[in-house]
């Protein structure tokens, strides 16, 4: 119940996840081991992810379809490296009516291969290209620990899958999408994620490369929390997708991959998230206004609600906006219990708000009195969008600098030990797994990725010391 008090994040900030996840009723621990019921307000939040993304995908071309969630086995099988990296996660159906199939299925943890297979299909020619689909579900990849949202047995997401001729093309449209991951991030998710070049060790199964967007929560662990695969001609030339070129020359396509997750749920708790419950960015919150009536009687409540019912109807026209009726709960246990949910912005209006025309307004990222103002009822939806959008530009700020405190650039291993315990390390690397891996032993950081933003010049291997040409940022992770 909302009445009782979080673990604070300074106390344990695993279990002030845990149960904001449940005290805000965004998901609840299913009956199967490792996976979750996302409850109706967890849901909204995620169509609110999944109009920003949709929007950005169609707005560039992308188009969405659907794909089966059962895959032969054999198709897996086909790229070496990809059902390497995913033997130990698969769920496997291996009955069917009653009889054992003749070929075992696979619940799909991506769909690459099924995807392959159709594009094998449908590319004859130069002029069916590019093909740029992307499918909203789910997936399921059978992990050992499980968190909700963040790491779950089945989870949702899009996945993208595209087609092209050339490889430079290919790239640019893995670069396009790493960019519209941050854009949506930044400017709805109000999470300043870095975006990067994952390294050989850490990249996507069967692909060439694999950039990302990192996002630091508060607890200072980094967040993968989009992601974008380069696979040049890897699963084309598993699938056979080829095509004729403008030479007549038959030739195999370049294709890549896309996804963003559920676990952005996780990175928007744990990126803005307090002592007092959830707080969400105004553009993605399933309620961006809720209105809390007061009164104590009949008299009041005939003089209160006429008011509420105006206001809730004007602000319905351009804002997520729900009246909060609930009978036998105290003003104080709803400011609590919305304030739990992380709602942008609470409006409150009583007798006394009736007499003077106007209302209090609460902001849910200035807890307490420094959030709290009247305003007049007139001109009320320009100052409630007013405010909502100094709340999202509020939060992102907040984001960036406790980001920015919490990076270290270090030149020695000393320090960067030292950093990965308070923080994420930026540093010179050699782009040698040897040293990828000591890093990980001795400090449990593993590397997040490489920044598109580069110093100029070189330095040297902040591990090894030897000559390196880029810098890698080391950090604890989900």
């Amino acid at each position: 119940m909302a009445e009782e008090k979080l673990t604070p994040q300074a106390e344990n900030f695993s279990e002030w996840y845990n149960q904001i996840v449940q005290k805000a009723d965004l998901a609840d621990y299913a009956p199967v081991r490792g996976c979750m019921v996302v409850k109706p307000y967890g849901w909204a939040l995620w169509e609110n992810i999944q109009a920003a993304l949709d929007r950005r995908f169609k707005a560039t071309g992308h188009v969405n379809a659907a794909f089966p969630m059962l895959i032969p086995m054999s198709f897996l099988e086909k790229e070496k490296e990809h059902v390497e990296g995913f033997s130990p996660e698969l769920a496997v159906v291996t009955h069917g009516g009653g009889e054992k199939l003749e070929e075992p299925l696979v619940v799909r943890p991506t769909s690459e291969t099924i995807i392959g297979y159709m594009y094998s299909k449908w590319v004859k020619s130069y002029r069916d290209l590019p093909i740029l689909i992307n499918q909203w579900g789910s997936v399921v990849r059978w992990e050992m620990r499980t968190r909700l949202f963040l790491r779950t047995a089945e989870f949702y997401w899009q996945e993208g899958h595209t087609v092209h001729a050339t490889s430079d093309e290919a790239m640019a449209e893995t670069r396009l999408m790493l960019d519209t991951y941050r854009d949506f991030a930044v400017e709805d998710g109000a999470v300043p994620v870095i975006p990067g070049r994952k390294s050989e060790s850490e990249k996507f199964a069967g692909a060439v490369s694999s950039w990302t967007i990192e996002g630091m929560m508060r607890d200072t662990r980094a967040l993968q929390s989009g992601t974008s695969h380069y696979f040049g001609q890897n699963f084309a030339r598993a699938f056979d997708i080829k095509f004729l070129d403008q030479n007549n020359e038959l030739q195999f396509a370049y294709t890549t991959s896309w996804g963003l997750s559920t676990r952005f749920v996780g990175a928007i708790i744990m990126t803005h998230g307090d002592d007092q419950g959830l707080m969400l960015p105004p553009r993605l919150a399933p309620i961006q206004v809720v209105i809390v009536p007061i009164y104590r009687d009949d008299a009041e409540h005939s003089l209160v609600m006429p008011v509420v019912e105006r206001l809730q109807k004007e602000l319905g026209e351009s804002f997520r906006v729900h009246v909060d009726l609930r009978d036998g709960l105290t003003p104080g246990f709803k400011f609590n219990d919305w304030e739990m949910r992380g709602v942008p912005l609470r409006i409150e209006v009583g007798p006394k708000d009736v007499e003077k025309h106007s209302v209090a307004l609460a902001r849910r990222d200035r807890p307490g009195k420094a959030g709290k103002s009247f305003v007049p009822q007139e001109g009320l939806a320009q100052t409630v969008g007013e405010t909502l959008k100094e709340i999202q530009a509020a939060l992102l700020a907040r984001a960036i600098a406790f980001r920015d405190e919490h990076i270290f650039a270090v030149r020695s291993y000393a320090d960067l030990t030292d950093a990965v315990q308070k923080g994420w390390a930026l540093a010179w690397w050699c782009g040698s797994p040897e040293c990828e891996a000591k890093v990980k032993e001795d400090t449990k950081a593993t590397t997040r990725c490489i920044p598109l933003d580069q110093e100029s010049g070189d330095g040297l291997c902040v591990v090894c010391g030897k000559p390196a040409r880029e810098k890698i940022y080391f950090a604890r992770a989900y």
